[in-house]
């Protein structure tokens, strides 16, 4: 084992590095990631293959000769409203009409990459501070390992009954980037301590608030009701009786995180990479040319990632999303799961009879129902029924 000094020099450049938390911990067989089998028996990881990758239980397999895994934490949390907040003061009926709800951690650039970038500049440290030849392997969010598993045994929180790690001090609302290495380094917690205890308690706000009803029990997690899965990883259409449950959610959801107690003074993050890009690049740039030389006063605010309009966003084709989406999480959805998913909230949205976000909706609804793809034809039509059943005026005409 080297020198116990090590594992202290990666949780010092960690934090020089803006990761909120670093840890080391053994690289062995926890009770946890045996357990998953039973998960994945009851079916609960629906479409999502790879979670029954076997690497995924034994981290030897992802990298043989494994020794240790240096387990980073790197906060996500804005300082926007958080999702029942931010929906308070809007009005479907408003003259730009309904707006949907993105995850935060997806408003900006792709973590991946960020994460990616940091854990890079680590490794060269590590390899400069340990010159003897080791083996290294990176995986931010990417690989066949269970992060959250990993991170509680290396002193960074519990799992909470939402089943995402939770950290006293700083919450839930942070990504997790692993190095898996040869080196054979001190772990962070002594052979006579013990992870984070479960601070949970008998909270329920997780369980209780989660509109899918995807927390079956605490701790377990039935993805295949997990809004998030619903709108990101599931590939067809979306199972009718969930739809309305979704609200205006279309990529994503934070409702888990934003009613845990331990989230209430999360610490914020000015790192601009995840702060909420603008609609269309492009155009907010041309925009704020012209707007230069205006006062404030007459200044628009540009639209965002942060609740973006639904009609704009129905209105994309391939190419726009493929062009307003490089470089972001949100890419992962791909048009055909982002315009379904649009069309669902639309269908969920409450539109006044006669309003001109109505006629806007109407015009963007009618090709969208034609449209030859099975799945975005089959939800605008159940977006189009839910409106004309709110009393809206028809927006499809029969011929």
């Amino acid at each position: 084992m080297v020198n116990a000094s090590s594992t202290t020099w990666i949780s010092e450049r960690a934090t020089q590095l803006g990761f909120a938390m670093a840890g080391v911990a053994r690289a062995e067989k926890f009770p946890e990631l045996l357990r998953q089998q039973e998960w994945l028996a009851r079916g609960y990881a629906g479409e999502m293959k790879y979670l029954s990758d076997a690497r995924r239980s034994d981290p030897q397999a992802a990298l043989p000769g494994v020794q240790s895994v240096i387990v980073c934490a790197l906060t996500y949390n804005t300082e926007h409203a958080r999702t029942h907040q931010a929906f308070t003061d809007l009005n479907d009926a408003s003259e730009n009409g309904p707006r949907g709800w993105i995850s935060r951690y997806a408003w900006g650039d792709d973590y991946h990459e960020v994460l990616r970038e940091k854990l890079q500049i680590l490794l060269n440290g590590l390899r400069e501070h340990h010159p003897q030849p080791f083996e290294a392997r990176i995986y931010a969010d990417t690989g066949p390992i269970n992060e959250r598993v990993l991170a509680k045994h290396a002193g960074l929180g519990w799992l909470g009954k939402n089943t995402l790690l939770l950290n006293e001090r700083i919450g839930s609302f942070f990504f997790l980037g692993v190095i898996l290495t040869t080196l054979d380094l001190p772990p962070t917690l002594g052979s006579s301590e013990v992870p984070p205890a479960d601070r949970c308690g008998t909270c329920r706000k997780c369980i209780d608030a989660c509109p899918t009803e995807a927390l079956v029990e605490p701790y377990v997690l039935d993805a295949q009701k997990c809004i998030s899965y619903l709108t990101i990883e599931l590939r067809g259409s979306i199972p009718e009786p969930l739809r309305a449950p979704m609200g205006h959610h279309i990529f994503g959801c934070d409702i888990c995180q934003d009613v845990c107690p331990w989230n209430r003074h999360a610490p914020i993050t000015r790192t601009k990479e995840f702060q909420p890009r603008p609609f269309d690049r492009q155009r907010a740039a041309a925009t704020a040319e012209k707007e230069s030389t205006l006062g404030d006063k007459n200044r628009a605010s540009p639209e965002t990632l942060l609740l973006p309009r639904l009609d704009l966003l129905a209105s994309l084709s391939q190419s726009d999303f493929s062009e307003m989406f490089r470089g972001s999480p949100i890419k992962r959805t791909k048009w055909q799961g982002l315009i379904r998913n649009v069309c669902v909230a639309l269908g969920n949205s409450k539109l006044l009879r006669d309003s001109a976000a109505l006629e806007r909706i109407a015009s963007i609804l009618r090709p969208l129902a034609a449209s030859p793809d099975p799945v975005i034809s089959e939800s605008a039509q159940w977006a189009v029924s839910r409106i004309q059943a709110n009393e809206a005026t028809p927006i499809v005409t029969q011929s």
